[in-house]
């Protein structure tokens, strides 16, 4: 067994795997993360390209640490301003705008992921999850308010919303025109408001 790394050597290595993040985060946002965008990373950062993955053990693994810090940056930079994530969401399609780069990580991420055995598989299942139930609470508290339709169950409108907001971020990454923070409200706040009395 080797022997433990000297803290500041270790704290190094830590503050570097995050300057790495953070710098393909900023990277992939606006150029993408295919062709030679490893290699600007890698410029940024001042290492060479090999270099990234002593920090990473894979490209997959660097890709769903991207994404997770897109969304803890998303979630950042709404916080202040929402009490719920459904109400956030529409902002954040917004945000999604204005990144494309990240926006088709993500669609090309979670259609691969799918597999067990894929480096991100765990960070789709448990972000699904946890993006489900957090918009569930706030539909809940919207149903007992009066304000969204309560007929059915708030986890089956969750799961609805996520499916509304990943296909219509599909869609906007065929067709710019595609009106995200648009079609997410029309959803929760036109097609689940409760039904007009007869």
């Amino acid at each position: 067994m080797p022997p433990p790394q000297p803290r500041g050597r270790y704290a190094k290595g830590v503050e570097r795997r995050e300057q790495i993040i953070q710098t393909a985060t900023d990277v992939f946002a606006t150029e993408g993360f295919e062709g030679t965008a490893l290699r600007r990373v890698a410029e940024i950062v001042g290492v060479r390209e090999a270099t990234l993955f002593h920090y990473f053990g894979s490209k997959q693994e660097l890709l769903t640490a991207v994404l997770e810090e897109r969304d803890r940056r998303a979630g950042q930079d709404v916080a202040g301003r929402h009490g719920h994530l459904l109400d956030a969401l529409p902002d954040i399609a917004a945000r999604n705008t204005q990144q494309p780069g990240l926006t088709t990580l993500y669609a090309v991420a979670s259609a691969t992921a799918n597999a067990p055995g894929h480096a991100s598989h765990e960070y789709f299942r448990s972000r699904f999850a946890a993006v489900v139930q957090e918009v569930a609470a706030g539909i809940t508290e919207r149903q007992q308010a009066g304000t969204l339709r309560a007929d059915l169950p708030a986890e089956v409108m969750a799961r609805l919303v996520v499916a509304v907001s990943d296909g219509l971020q599909l869609q906007w990454l065929y067709d710019k025109t595609v009106d995200m923070p648009e079609g997410l409200s029309a959803l929760i706040n036109v097609a689940f408001a409760p039904a007009c009395p007869q």
